[in-house]
């Protein structure tokens, strides 16, 4: 199961506590995309849109949900605050931001895409930003640190990030520890704003706003009709069926756009998968619409390097299987036969992890194909 970080500010955590749901959105942006072809919205405004729905597609039944209380010094949040646990109860499902949309006022903004939530182990102190990702006292090495949350926090962006297993195990503890593991053994919450701190709560509320199922599969096939790029598009949908697409594996960790750096570097989609001997299978997955190049190679390699370092440390017991997935191609081609000669130097430098595998997808009416080529 992934544990998913939400960020909130003081007032819209009380309503999230009180409905039990979390979610992200875009300022000022209506969707006119969803199950439907085409769009009046700018590339970049749809890629900016799609891309949240990767977040959100990223989210499964069963998965954890922390909170994260920004800092806000003018309305009295004097240090970001982490507060949990909750679990995921729902699919992802759209609220769009009309008039229409379920507690938009109160909330004072647009939260379009949502899931709702139960209380898992609720604790009423948070644990502050310094003490979860700067107090280094029980640190023994680097790759220790909650580098997905510190990546998160350097880049100022993504308003739902997901956490690798270590990295929820250990700020899990710090939260336990923080509250001397007492929970609060009740259904229904809001948070004391002067105390900062979640609250047992007679009152009870419904959630009753509009859930509707997320589908951008007509939108996807457009653009591969018309030859556009649509690869934030590939990566929401591989997200939403993962578990169908690698049916196989028994995946206990989902990530996408999963910093490997402080630079722009980032792994499109990275798995763990439970293997049946306990040992863990990590798979990073680079993903393009467009056909297969040698080049790509490059980036796969760094990925490899930055899971060695701070991933595998965290989860001895594992190996690494890379995979790339493109739009299919002739496989006579001088590209496509170029880059399985660039395969086989990978493979052949990288000898400590499993050889790297190729798919291509081809897109249907209706749905997705994928094909292992190799």
């Amino acid at each position: 199961m992934t544990t998913h970080v939400f960020i909130v500010d003081i007032n819209t955590f009380k309503y999230h506590l009180e409905y039990m749901f979390a979610g992200t959105g875009a300022r000022d942006c209506t969707i006119d995309f969803n199950d439907n072809e085409n769009t009046n919205m700018s590339y970049p405004t749809e890629k900016n849109l799609v891309s949240l729905i990767a977040d959100i597609k990223r989210i499964k039944i069963g998965d954890f949900v922390i909170f994260y209380l920004q800092q806000n010094i003018q309305e009295g949040v004097k240090e970001g605050k982490f507060f949990g646990i909750f679990k995921i109860i729902s699919s992802a499902f759209l609220d769009n931001n009309d008039d229409e949309q379920f507690l938009k006022v109160q909330l004072r903004k647009s939260l379009t895409f949502r899931i709702k939530i139960e209380p898992w182990q609720v604790y009423p102190k948070g644990i502050s930003e310094w003490e979860a990702l700067d107090e280094i006292k029980n640190i023994y090495s680097p790759y220790q640190m909650l580098w997905s949350l510190i990546y998160r926090k350097l880049k100022g962006n993504r308003g739902n990030t997901m956490i690798t297993i270590y990295e929820s195990d250990r700020l899990i503890k710090l939260i336990r520890d923080k509250n001397f593991r007492n929970y609060l053994e009740h259904e229904n919450f809001t948070f004391d704003k002067e105390r900062q701190e979640i609250i047992e709560s007679n009152e009870k509320h419904l959630y009753s706003g509009r859930e509707i199922n997320i589908n951008i599969f007509p939108r996807l096939r457009k653009k591969y009709e018309k030859e556009q790029q649509f690869e934030t598009h590939l990566q929401a949908y591989i997200l939403e069926n993962i578990n169908e697409i690698f049916k196989d594996y028994n995946i206990e960790f989902l990530g996408n756009e999963v910093s490997c750096g402080v630079g722009m570097q980032r792994i499109d989609i990275l798995f763990s998968a439970l293997c049946n001997d306990g040992a863990h299978l990590i798979v990073p997955i680079e993903l393009k619409s467009t056909e297969v190049y040698p080049d790509i190679i490059y980036q796969i390699q760094r990925y490899i390097d930055w899971l060695e370092q701070y991933y595998i440390p965290n989860c001895p017991n594992s190996n690494i299987l890379p995979i790339i997935i493109c739009r299919s191609c002739d496989k006579n081609s001088l590209n496509f036969l170029n880059f399985k000669n660039k395969v086989q130097e990978f493979n052949d430098k990288n000898l400590n992890i499993l050889n790297l595998q190729y798919f291509e997808f081809n897109v249907l009416i209706d749905k997705l194909t994928f094909e292992r080529i190799f």
